[in-house]
């Protein structure tokens, strides 16, 4: 850990016992369920009695979040999105993270109202429910009744949640550091995934964007799909920490597709249908034609309303893609149902960020496992969420990491064919494909697109041309001036670096002192425990024997290491 970070770690020390103390319990929690015959292998419970080391990895990966707080089950329910990272079993279990916190209080609520609106606040609602509609591990929901009786709801930031979650990711970002010096760990590149995730957990600190994507969407929606709903914003009741938006009327489709629901609220066979291309119409829409998405279409977030259209709520996740990033992923799609094994390789290699360490053999034995899964599969049978789950599978195997907006359109399209399939639609996935591959197309041929690339290339190649001549003679100044330097880097060798350097010493310690004894160089003695012989250097003798012993030493550790006999690829 570096010396700036030693105030970080006082400030915070209190909460780095906290944390330690639940990752050291879980930690041995998953040591002990590997030695299922140790006496005490249930000295760890939760708090229904059972032992943690009875649960499966992933579950007490999930346990532990839930226990150490919002902040680290924010970090979950984003990691639930980012199956190449953690793995699509991990992935599945983090899906779960329920935030379990008692909610603030009335007055609290108040009190952040009248901080955020002004002290005149309860002159714009006839009414605030005391009672939370819905609370999570940031914010909860209230609902309320404006002075023009317009339903809506009243989103507020939890107290004190900006403290504990800035205190969290200095904790977090500890805990990187320490994790870049665990071989195991530091491949994944702990200090990266944080600096990568930490401002996706504070950005949802700020309401302020969910308004501006509920707005987004309310004009786009009302321009292209009248049969879908998304609750508009009261921009004058908005701030970074309070969100007033209209109540949408209806119910949920996980209310309406349990099997205990009132028989009078369930959905019949042509509701479902006509929901189902709702859905799906709007969701191949958004990823096609506007290029920014709702992230999470699960069943929670979807509503029946009761005039029968479909309402879409919380708009805190979104993604967006760029022209060239959409492109990629349609290649993707379209390889892997054409068994395109090569083209692939060449877009994984495109699209995500592979370590320097990236097998390349290897990668292309799965890739070619992969293919030969779902290219051989007929289109009316396409796989379309199995495809996606051993993709990022195959990417978390590799550690392969995809941009965040990739990630989360896969993570959109598995969750687009699971809510589907729970309103018992067959999600047609060769839908997707052939509406990918005529829109990409047509798109790529298009005039308007050919233009923008000619106006690109052009501007690049002008700027080139500009700068090339300026650089090239900087360039030649500083090599005459001898001001030019080669750097070289190296990742990771610490190690075999050591080892080599005590081996030259090592060498040159007992040719030194093979030297020394060799000519005599007093001191020297003749006689030890009654034995004449001829003199000997008594520094020569030292050394030759420190040099043996350190080259036996470095022998031993290498052996031990593995490394000694084994020839390997890597």
């Amino acid at each position: 850990m570096k010396f700036t970070a030693i105030p970080q770690l006082y400030r915070n020390l209190r909460r780095w016992q906290q944390i330690l103390t639940v990752l050291r319990r879980y930690g041995l929690a998953d040591w002990l369920s590997q030695h299922r015959k140790m006496p005490f292998r249930g000295w760890f419970k939760d708090h229904r009695g059972t032992p943690l080391a009875e649960y499966t990895r992933e579950q007490r990966v999930r346990m532990a979040l839930t226990e150490l707080g919002p902040t680290f089950i924010k970090l979950g329910q984003i990691l639930a999105a980012r199956p190449d990272l953690v793995g699509t079993k991990l992935s599945e279990e983090l899906k779960g993270l329920r935030a379990n916190v008692r909610p603030d209080s009335i007055e609290t609520v108040r009190a952040t109202l009248a901080r955020e609106l002004g002290k005149d606040y309860q002159s714009h609602f006839k009414m605030i429910d005391a009672t939370p509609l819905a609370t999570a591990s940031i914010g909860q929901v209230h609902r309320a009744v404006l002075n023009d009786d317009r339903a809506v709801v009243v989103k507020v930031l939890r107290a004190g949640i900006e403290k504990t979650l800035k205190q969290d990711i200095e904790v977090l970002s500890g805990l990187a550091q320490l994790a870049e010096h665990v071989d195991t760990i530091a491949a994944w590149r702990p200090n990266d995934v944080v600096r990568q995730l930490a401002p996706i957990i504070t950005r949802e600190l700020d309401f302020s964007r969910e308004r501006q994507s509920l707005e987004h969407f309310v004009a786009w929606i009302a321009q292209h799909h009248n049969d879908v709903v998304v609750p508009a914003p009261v921009a004058a009741l908005c701030t970074r920490h309070v969100l007033v938006m209209d109540e949408l009327q209806g119910r949920s489709l996980a209310a309406c597709l349990n099997e205990d629901a009132d028989p009078a609220i369930r959905l019949d066979e042509s509701k479902r249908t006509q929901l189902s291309e709702a859905i799906a119409d709007v969701y191949l829409a958004m990823i096609f034609e506007e290029g920014l998405f709702h992230a999470d279409p699960h069943t929670g977030n979807l509503f029946c309303l009761d005039d029968g259209r479909l309402g879409i709520l919380d708009f805190g996740m979104t993604g967006r893609i760029d022209e060239s990033l959409r492109e990629n992923i349609e290649d993707m799609m379209v390889a892997i149902s054409s068994g395109d094994q090569n083209r692939l390789i060449r877009l994984i290699r495109r699209v995500g960020e592979a370590p320097p360490t990236l097998d390349e053999s290897a990668l292309a034995i799965d890739v070619a496992d992969f293919v030969g899964t779902y290219g051989s599969q007929s289109l009316d049978q396409f796989d379309l969420t199995g495809a996606l789950n051993a993709l990022t599978e195959l990417l978390h195997m590799h550690s392969i990491k995809l941009p965040n907006q990739s990630a989360l359109l896969l993570k959109m399209l598995i969750s687009l064919e699971g809510t589907l399939s729970e309103l018992g639609a067959s999600f047609d996935s060769m839908k997707v494909i052939r509406s990918l591959a005529q829109k990409s197309m047509l798109r790529r041929l298009s005039p308007q697109r050919r233009l923008r690339q000619a106006r690109r290339i052009y501007m690049e190649a002008e700027s080139f041309l500009e700068s090339a001549p300026d650089e090239f003679v900087s360039l030649m100044q500083m090599m005459r001036r001898g001001e030019t330097r080669l750097t070289l880097e190296h990742q990771r060798l610490g190690a075999p670096v050591n080892r080599l350097v005590l081996g030259v010493m090592a060498s040159a310690v007992f040719v030194g002192s093979s030297l020394l004894m060799a000519q005599r160089v007093p001191p020297t003695f003749s006689s030890a425990f009654g034995i004449e012989f001829e003199p000997i250097s008594l520094f020569g003798l030292l050394g030759v024997i420190g040099g043996v012993s350190l080259m036996f030493w470095l022998m031993l550790a290498i052996a031990r290491s593995g490394q000694l006999t084994r020839h390997t690829d890597d």
